[in-house]
């Protein structure tokens, strides 16, 4: 399993496999903080914590997110390399996605 690293902070980004388009972040970082993604060095553009994905390379909308060597979802916008990757720029193609306005949750971020 590679292992995607900082420049300043050691290894930040997982690739679970080797057809994913996301990378999967291993801690807390830094918007800002730049990583080596298949050799090109990406500033990460917001804070992230560990969970959540980035983008691997460039994405277009409607593309295909594919996790874990499986499709996830799909985008609604256009993404960048090493741009987050969550509920405000993909979708479920499976079940409804999951939001804080349609569960009644805060909305307030």
């Amino acid at each position: 399993m590679p292992f995607i690293k900082s420049k300043n902070n050691g290894v930040k980004f997982i690739l679970l496999h080797s057809k994913d388009n996301v990378l999967i972040c291993s801690a807390a970082s830094r918007k800002g903080d730049i990583v080596n993604i298949d050799g090109d060095d990406v500033m990460l553009l917001c804070d992230m914590t560990m969970g959540h994905k980035i983008a691997r390379h460039a994405l277009g909308k409607a593309c295909i997110i594919i996790k874990s060597g499986a499709p996830i979802g799909s985008l609604i916008c256009t993404v960048v390399p090493g741009e987050h990757i969550h509920l405000h720029n993909m979708k479920s193609d499976y079940i409804p996605s999951h939001t804080r306005k349609a569960s009644g949750g805060n909305t307030s971020e």
